[in-house]
């Protein structure tokens, strides 16, 4: 197949006129320039871009599910139908957030992804299955988090951080847990946790109260990773920095962004731009179960939410809980909205994503030998087509 006359989105990070010729389920080459007007083949099948953007398909490495299902219903079958309502939207790549919940509890529910992926990689998978969003991780916001800043989360399930039972939750995901959110300052040998922990798996800061000696003393000892920043840690202030200024005067870590236009205000999203440079940055999510739904009362790892428009709160007490918006919308909301070019937006959504979870080799960005996963947007950002390993995605199959 090749997909001509589109504005491709290259590696360098900007838009170049030209097409892509896809084999295989695979990227077989990019033309730009006058090559890509004589590099047609009259057995393959061409798609005319019609001047469209050509965008990597985006990667979320941080939500809680859409359409009705979570991550945590702990089943096949959710796991499905959210991997086929991603594509659908153009989020071809999905690394699910675990609530805190009981240990038993979360180790089924890894277990229960590891066997989805297995089967998933197997030859005798569904046509409709290989064109849902690939699962290339998990990240598991609890429940090693603080009660004070427990948001959403169940304070009933937290715990301190532990070795042995962060060995577990990475045995029984088959090694998809990515991410592993602490609060260190709950936890006096959080360092030595770090230290043991780190080169099996990314140690992020979530749901923190941390104060900025303690929160850059967790990134000196390796840990590489902010949840959601702003949201679930301490008010960022020019005496009392907090774990944002613990990110900012730690290179090596990255930061998730929450750009919904609900949860950090648009100048917040452009300083923080400003502060810690764009390659840093990985726009998410944090989507739960209403995603896709209409308004209404939905459940979040065991807690009733009121969902209004892109707006879901607990019910109990208004707090925020997660988004009712997937990643695609928050993409457009940053350029939009806040004002980030659309070249850096894409960056954060897609490359920064895959190189955090350590796919960029195969996802991305558009490239040769990379997979085919696709996404054409119009002038306006809206979706004119989703490619998952070069088969077009219809929406039709999945929005039901």
């Amino acid at each position: 197949m090749i997909i001509k006359n589109v504005k491709v989105y290259t590696e360098d990070k900007t838009f170049a006129d030209g097409m892509i010729a896809v084999r295989n389920g695979r990227i077989d080459r990019v033309l730009f320039g006058d090559e890509s007007t004589c590099s047609e083949r009259l057995e393959e099948e061409v798609v005319d871009g019609e001047g469209a953007y050509a965008i990597p398909g985006l990667i979320d490495i941080h939500f809680h599910g859409c359409k009705g299902y979570d991550f945590c219903d702990g089943t096949k079958e959710a796991i499905r139908e959210i991997a086929k309502y991603e594509a659908s939207v153009g989020v071809t790549g999905i690394c699910p957030a675990t609530m805190t919940l009981p240990v038993e509890e979360l180790t089924h529910i890894l277990s229960v992804a590891a066997s989805y992926k297995a089967e998933s990689e197997s030859m005798d998978k569904k046509q409709e299955d290989s064109l849902g969003a690939e699962l290339l991780g998990i990240n598991m916001e609890g429940p090693f988090i603080s009660v004070e800043k427990k948001g959403a989360q169940d304070e009933r399930n937290i715990i301190p951080c532990d070795t042995d039972i962060c060995g577990r939750f990475l045995e029984a995901s088959g090694g998809l847990v990515k991410f592993v959110g602490i609060a260190p300052e709950r936890n006096g040998d959080f360092v030595s946790f770090i230290r043991q922990v780190k080169d099996k798996v990314h140690v992020s800061l979530a749901h923190t109260n941390a104060d900025y000696d303690t929160a850059k003393s967790a990134f000196d000892a390796g840990a590489d990773h902010a949840v959601h920043l702003y949201n679930a840690m301490p008010v960022f202030t020019h005496r009392t920095p907090g774990v944002v200024g613990a990110v900012s005067d730690s290179p090596h870590v990255n930061a998730e962004l929450i750009c919904d236009g609900v949860h950090i205000h648009p100048s917040v999203v452009r300083a923080t731009f400003k502060m810690m440079g764009a390659d840093r940055m990985i726009l998410i999510s944090d989507s739960m179960r209403a995603t896709g739904m209409p308004d209404g009362k939905y459940l979040l790892g065991g807690l009733e939410v009121e969902v209004t428009g892109n707006r879901a709160t607990l019910a109990s007490n208004g707090a925020l809980a997660g988004s009712a918006t997937n990643l695609m919308d928050c993409m457009r909301t940053a350029v939009k909205k806040m004002g980030i070019p659309l070249e850096t937006a894409v960056a954060c959504a897609s490359v920064n994503p895959a190189k955090a979870l350590g796919e960029y080799k195969d996802y991305g960005s558009i490239a040769q030998g990379k997979r085919a996963d696709i996404v054409l947007l119009d002038k306006e950002l809206k979706i004119k087509a989703v490619f998952k390993n070069g088969e077009k995605v219809e929406n039709h199959l999945f929005l039901h």
